[in-house]
């Protein structure tokens, strides 16, 4: 194990502590985590290469254009083309990937490529001279002040260029990101102090279908910002961004996200995570958790996705995606355009606050679920992404063109690039959480642990501890609630394991010694999925992974689900192919991850007459 592994971690320093540590459990960093070689690693491979296409002079050509700086560029299509509103974001999106990358890394390539982005970024923000950094015209923002509309999203993009820069320092070291990160929070403080409060309430109003005055997670950053530096004047600014409407709901417990905007509003929730992270405001814990709870009973997919048509739809894209449902009414959302992938990335972050603050398996689960079932599935085989991914009988998946640069585009660039992302977790101490059963290696507090397995598609893992000398570390390893029991062997040794809840963890706590062997079972069967608000909609799960028909016709079962469950066999185990033979006709069935351009459906109805 190379030196840089085991020392990256030290790179960062940054210059103030959180102003409230809200929680001792943290994601183990990256810079400690490698992935093995598996279908995991080669997808992120497939998203490497995609960002490393990129002439990072093309990302460049609309700032500088905008600064009245020349750039002989070609400029870039699609959403980044230079007559767009969002023109600029998925830049954002690219220095956060290429400072993560670096991150786990090291590779002084990637390295050399941000800090080109982050210098030529500079020079832009220099020239325009009032701290704003954007492709699009300050004017934009005039608009939006004024009229309240009339432009696509100025904060939203913003957001993402102040995200990229926040990244870059942080994981990377780049100390110009941070002064131009502060020189953009500064402008946006000077602007939001010249506006009465009724206006910033107009200005942030975005509760219409497809609301183009979305202003992304400008109140997240800047509590992260605020976290940062300790400087209290980001502490007010970044409250000028929470709704009151959003909060007061949440934290009270009631149910108003049904015809929101779906990726408008998660990103709010959390940012109230952040806000308790930098304040320890219990109140806006108990928001974030209220929404949790709100979201997945009553508005999600099989999969821990959500979004889909609004149920008033008043424009051409609410018609069909983006917005929640009412409550328990997801049966009749089932058009081609649900699951918008920037929400699922979303509702990962929204699991890791939930995780960092309890340590509750509950959590972990659904971010395993997402993982497996709405992160790997929005990728093909040749690294292309969706935007929507829908779950209906019979449906397909529309990927995205390289070219287009939409907004799932970014976020799943940025997303792909770090794949081990929820894997780990520490309390800075002798507590390691294991999340995710996937090939990796890990080196942390003076131990390797290199973790060895096909699942999801089997269920053995095998962990193999090495250590210069005996060292005490608590393996908390997680144990889903689907797992048809779980069998912990140490050295030869079967651990007796108590569990108290259907989620939950194993915990072992030793000394561990050089070469120390944990072999994992988690069995488990297909089981069956049932739709909020219509049980004779139904899906299929085998252990971690969504089962989907392959086909083009659409399936119409009969009988009790849960009998129907027990027929469906596994045929090709190599493949992992699964038949199911029901009312005289014969389904092939594989995971949904392993599902392309091929017609599939993961949604079945139940009609028994």
């Amino acid at each position: 194990m190379s030196k840089r592994f085991n020392m990256l971690f030290c790179l960062v320093i940054i210059p103030f502590m959180a102003a409230f540590p809200s929680s001792e459990i943290k994601p183990l960093d990256s810079s400690c985590v490698r992935l093995s070689n598996s279908p995991i690693k080669n997808r992120e491979s497939l998203n490497m290469a995609f960002i490393d296409s990129i002439d990072p002079d093309r990302l460049l050509h609309n700032f500088r254009i905008n600064a009245g700086l020349p750039s002989k560029a070609q400029p870039l299509g699609g959403w980044e083309a230079p007559n767009i509103g969002l023109r600029g974001h998925f830049v954002g999106h690219y220095l956060s990937a290429l400072s993560k990358r670096y991150r786990s890394s090291g590779d002084k390539y990637v390295k050399k490529k941000l800090d080109y982005m982050v210098d030529a970024l500079k020079q832009c923000q220099d020239k325009i001279g009032t701290g704003c950094l954007t492709a699009f015209p300050e004017k934009d923002f005039d608009t939006l002040e004024s009229k309240f509309s009339g432009v696509w999203a100025p904060y939203y993009t913003y957001h993402k260029m102040m995200q990229g820069l926040y990244d870059a320092y942080t994981l990377a070291g780049n100390k110009n990101a941070y002064e131009m990160l502060l020189r953009m929070a500064s402008y946006v403080a000077g602007r939001m102090d010249k506006l009465d409060h009724m206006s910033i309430v107009k200005l942030l109003d975005t509760t219409a279908a497809n609301p183009a005055n979305e202003a992304g997670a400008m109140n997240e950053i800047i509590y992260k910002l605020y976290s940062l530096t300790g400087n209290k004047t980001y502490l007010s600014l970044a409250d000028k961004f929470d709704p009151e409407w959003l909060f007061k709901a949440l934290s009270e417990n009631v149910d108003i996200l049904g015809g929101l905007h779906s990726n408008t509003h998660i990103v709010l929730v959390n940012g109230f995570a952040a806000r308790y992270d930098a304040t320890g405001d219990k109140v806006y814990r108990d928001a974030v958790m209220n929404f949790w709870d709100i979201l997945s009973q009553h508005h999600s997919y099989v999969n821990g996705t959500s979004s889909g048509p609004r149920p008033n739809p008043t424009t051409k894209t609410s018609l069909t995606a983006e917005h929640w449902s009412y409550p328990d009414c997801l049966s009749s959302t089932f058009s081609k355009e649900i699951a918008e992938s920037c929400v699922t990335h979303n509702t990962r972050k929204l699991l890791a606050y939930l995780f960092e603050w309890t340590g509750e398996a509950k959590y972990a689960e659904a971010d395993m679920n997402l993982f497996y079932n709405a992160v790997l599935p929005i990728q093909s085989g040749e690294g292309d992404y969706v935007y929507h991914l829908p779950l209906g009988s019979p449906r397909q998946k529309k990927y995205l063109k390289k070219d287009d640069f939409m907004c799932c585009s970014g976020s799943s660039a940025e997303a792909f690039t770090q794949l081990s992302q929820g894997a780990y977790y520490h309390d800075g101490r002798s507590n390691l959480w294991i999340n995710l059963y996937i090939p990796s290696e890990i080196n942390w507090n003076g131990v390797s642990v290199r973790q060895s397995t096909d699942f999801p598609y089997g269920q053995d893992i095998k962990l193999t501890i090495n250590s210069g000398s005996p060292r005490q570390l608590r393996l908390n390893l997680l144990k889903p609630s689907w797992a048809e029991g779980m069998t912990v062997i140490v050295n030869g040794d079967t651990v007796q394991a108590v569990v108290e809840k259907e989620s939950d963890y194993v915990v072992i706590d030793r000394k561990w010694n050089n070469g120390d062997v944990v072999n994992i079972s988690i069995p488990s069967v297909v089981r069956v999925h049932r739709l909020p608000g219509n049980d004779k909609v139904v899906a299929f799960l085998k252990g971690a992974y969504l089962l989907a028909f392959e086909g083009s016709r659409e399936i119409v079962l009969k009988g009790d689900p849960n009998e129907i469950a027990k027929h469906i066999v596994i045929a090709d185990k190599s493949r992992q192919i699964y038949k199911l033979s029901n009312d005289g006709v014969e389904y092939t069935l594989r995971p949904f991850f392993d599902i392309d351009r091929q017609s599939y459906s993961v949604y079945a109805t139940v009609r028994n007459f």
